[in-house]
């Protein structure tokens, strides 16, 4: 019987920065910013995870576009760009607010 244990991640090579995210759409609800990747998942994050973001007006964070191909989302009123990989892997700039 072997008794080494088994870890998923001795087996795989994988590296973070290698993975690119690329997104098809993207939107604002509730001050949350979804994203809907190529293979058709979709992630949210907070708005107040990032500096600029958490100050904007809700018109503002509404007025989002994807740039470079899907790679980068853009806040123009704002002048913020924001890379897809880095918010879907969680590269946050601020950490959660504490619940009041």
């Amino acid at each position: 019987m072997n008794t080494k244990p088994f870890f998923w991640r001795s087996t795989l090579n994988f590296n973070p920065s290698e993975i690119e995210f690329v997104a098809t759409r993207v939107w604002v609800a509730n001050r949350i910013v979804f994203m809907e990747l190529t293979d058709g998942r979709q992630i949210g994050f907070p708005a107040a995870r990032f500096n600029r973001l958490a100050h904007a007006t809700d018109e503002q964070l509404a007025d989002v576009t994807l740039r470079l191909g899907g790679s980068a989302m853009r806040w123009e009123a704002l002048d913020e760009d924001i890379t897809v990989t880095g918010a879907a892997l969680g590269r946050f700039q601020a950490p959660l607010p504490l619940a009041a």
